[in-house]
């Protein structure tokens, strides 16, 4: 049973301008799966996922999905200083999560209708 399982979701409407970034605490520690994220267009927006005490800690900086076919990043994807070498992510009760997108890469095309959704089980 997944019942420990649950996803926590953000949707960026419209065509970016500038970066957008963002955070959220989880009232229990987790283990971080997945993390989907993608644009409705092509573009060259990259993501990344870190803590309030390292920013790019779990992710350095991954590119997301083109044309609403999200990338996904798992297990051996996460490599941020803060990760054992292909292993999941474990963020303990109380840390602060955060995100920050790069809305065009390096100087690539805006990202538009960006959804990003972070997969976590408890424990």
């Amino acid at each position: 049973m997944d019942g420990n399982r649950f996803a926590v979701s953000v949707h960026l409407h419209g065509t970016l301008a500038a970066n957008a970034q963002g955070s959220f605490q989880l009232p229990c520690g987790v283990t971080l799966e997945a993390v989907s994220a993608c644009g409705s267009n092509a573009n060259g927006a990259t993501l990344q996922i870190g803590t309030a005490a390292d920013a790019d800690g779990l992710l350095v900086a991954g590119s997301i999905g083109d044309s609403g076919v999200p990338a996904l990043f798992k297990r051996g994807d996460f490599d941020g200083a803060l990760v054992a070498a292909g292993q999941y992510p474990h963020v303990a009760k109380g840390t602060v999560i955060k995100w920050l997108l790069d809305f065009d890469g390096a100087g690539g095309v805006a990202a538009t209708d960006v959804t990003i959704v972070f997969y976590v089980q408890e424990g």
